[in-house]
C-alpha cells in the first residue's frame, strides 16, 4: 500500500491521539513518537538537576544539550515505547506526577520548543514515521504527507483523562480530570509560541462517538484512499 513517509497526528488532551498514532504505527510498520514524552524528559532531567522551572535560560541550554531518543520498546513491561535521556532509560521516571506538574510551564519556553523541534525533526529525516504532538502539522513536520488533527468533545476528553488519573490515584474524580483537561486547553491554545490549532491542510477527525478501533478505521481509509498531501518530507 502507498503511504506517506510521515504521518502528523495532533489534538488536544485526551483526544485519543497517542493511542492512534502508536496503533497506526503498529499497522504500517513505521515508527511512532510521542513529542510530549521528550518534553517530559527535558522537564525530568531539569528536576533531577535542581533546576529552577522558571529558569527559562536555563532550561533552554538543558534541552539544547540532552540527546533524547524514542525508540521502539526496549523491555516487555507494558510500555509504548522507550524514552533515552543521553542514554539513561527514563521511560517510567518521566511519568511521574513531579514531571507532570513541571512539563506544562517548561514547554512554553521558546528555546525549549525550538529545540526539541530540532530533535523531533531530525528523527523524522528516514521517514516511516509517525508522529504526535501538539505543533506537528503546524510547525515540527509542515510538509508531512498527512496531518490528522484528532478532537473530541470536553465532556468525552474528561472521562477519558478520568480513566487515566485512575490508574495511579483510586480517589481521582471527574471534576478533578475535567479541571486538569480544561487548564491544558487554555494553555496550549494561548501560549505565543506555537498554539494548538488544526493545520491548514490538516483532516479533522471528531472522536467523540467513535472507539479506538474506529477511528483507526477511518485513518487507514484516508490512507488508502485519499485525500492526502503528494508533498512529503520523509
Amino acid at each position: 500500500m502507498n503511504a506517506p513517509s510521515t504521518i502528523a497526528i495532533d489534538g488536544p488532551a485526551a483526544s485519543g491521539k497517542s493511542r492512534l498514532g502508536d496503533s497506526l504505527a503498529a499497522a504500517l510498520g513505521y515508527c511512532y513518537l510521542d513529542t510530549g514524552a521528550m518534553y517530559r524528559a527535558v522537564a525530568w532531567a531539569a528536576l533531577a538537576e535542581g533546576l529552577d522551572v522558571g529558569d527559562a535560560a536555563a532550561l533552554t541550554a538543558l534541552a539544547e544539550k540532552l540527546l533524547i531518543e524514542s525508540l521502539s520498546p526496549t523491555v516487555l513491561d507494558g510500555r509504548q515505547y522507550t524514552v533515552l535521556v543521553d542514554g539513561r532509560d527514563v521511560t517510567w521516571d518521566i511519568r511521574q506526577e513531579a514531571v507532570e506538574k513541571a512539563v506544562s510551564p517548561i514547554s512554553e519556553y521558546r528555546g525549549v520548543r525550538l529545540a526539541l523541534t530540532e530533535q523531533q525533526r531530525r528523527i523524522a529525516v528516514p521517514g516511516r514515521m509517525v508522529m504526535v504532538g501538539r505543533d506537528i502539522g503546524t510547525v515540527v513536520l509542515p510538509n508531512a504527507g498527512l496531518k490528522i488533527y484528532l478532537d473530541a468533545s470536553l465532556e468525552v476528553r474528561a472521562s477519558r483523562r478520568l480513566q487515566q488519573m485512575l490508574e495511579r490515584d483510586a480517589s481521582a474524580t471527574y471534576q478533578a480530570a475535567l479541571d486538569s483537561v480544561l487548564q491544558r486547553d487554555l494553555k496550549d491554545s494561548q501560549r505565543a509560541e506555537a498554539p494548538l490549532r488544526p493545520a491548514e491542510d490538516a483532516i479533522v477527525l471528531d472522536s467523540t462517538h467513535l472507539n479506538a478501533k474506529q477511528v483507526l478505521g477511518m485513518v487507514w481509509a484516508i490512507i488508502e484512499h485519499g485525500p492526502w498531501n503528494q508533498v512529503d518530507d520523509g
